[in-house]
């Protein structure tokens, strides 16, 4: 028997896809997005046989040095497919060489990317330029860290949202301009053991630049009184990384 649907029931059928602006102005849809995992790991005086393993593995990422632990790194990991994480990822990290490395759990960080519904080209916005800058061959440093926004930005109105955000993103598109530093922003609602709001990277040729960045935003609303929590920090250098081809 056909079931018919109220008016409120058709009106509460959810929309969950990525949503940007065309040239024309019409709505554009996607559901591809980019899930990204950072795992860190002491232990490692030496990454050769890591980056053995991932290329003999076909995988694609990056392995960063640990600035802050002369025997630490980080692998960072991405796919469209979350899945991948548990059936590819997982047992690939449970054998050598990477079953003798310490995990270090606090740095662990997981999110996805997400549009804000203004970009002309999600695919661009949502896989291919976040892939490129985590394994940009002229942009190897990297600063890696969670944040929780406080429920008092959720209670302002959206063009005070709009607003701030401008703020803080201006910061970012400053140094972007000027080729000193860009960005990697993930949602990770409900992903994150912290109950975090998102992932940021920030990624670029020289390290100053970056705690530059990190500086200046300090002193926006946004983080100096809507940010519940931010970090822990994870520092640190590229020494390996591959991404996929890409059709044009």
């Amino acid at each position: 028997m056909t079931q018919i649907m109220t008016k409120h029931e058709e009106e509460e059928v959810l929309d969950l896809s990525e949503k940007g602006k065309g040239r024309d102005g019409r709505t554009l849809h996607s559901e591809r997005r980019l899930f990204m995992q950072l795992l860190a790991f002491g232990g490692c005086p030496d990454s050769t046989p890591v980056a053995a393993a991932l290329e003999e593995a076909g995988l694609f990422g990056t392995i960063y040095h640990d600035l802050n632990d002369p025997q630490g790194i980080a692998l960072l990991l991405f796919s469209e497919d979350p899945d991948v994480f548990l059936n590819v990822y997982r047992p690939l990290l449970n054998q050598s060489p990477f079953d003798t490395l310490v995990p270090k759990p606090e740095y662990t960080m997981f999110g996805r990317t997400y549009s804000l519904g203004y970009e002309t080209d999600l695919e661009e916005t949502l896989i291919k330029r976040p892939i490129r800058r985590v394994t940009d061959n002229d942009a190897r440093w990297g600063i890696w860290y969670p944040l929780r926004r406080s429920g008092t930005f959720e209670q302002l109105s959206p063009q005070e949202q709009r607003a701030i955000l401008m703020e803080h993103g201006g910061v970012g598109r400053s140094y972007g301009r000027a080729g000193l530093g860009t960005d990697i922003r993930l949602a990770c609602h409900g992903l994150d053991k912290n109950d975090n709001d998102f992932v940021i990277g920030l990624i670029g040729p020289e390290l100053f630049p970056l705690s530059s960045i990190v500086q200046r935003m300090r002193k926006t609303k946004q983080t100096a009184i809507h940010l519940e929590k931010l970090g822990p920090f994870f520092v640190g250098k590229a020494v390996w990384q591959r991404r996929p081809e890409f059709n044009s």
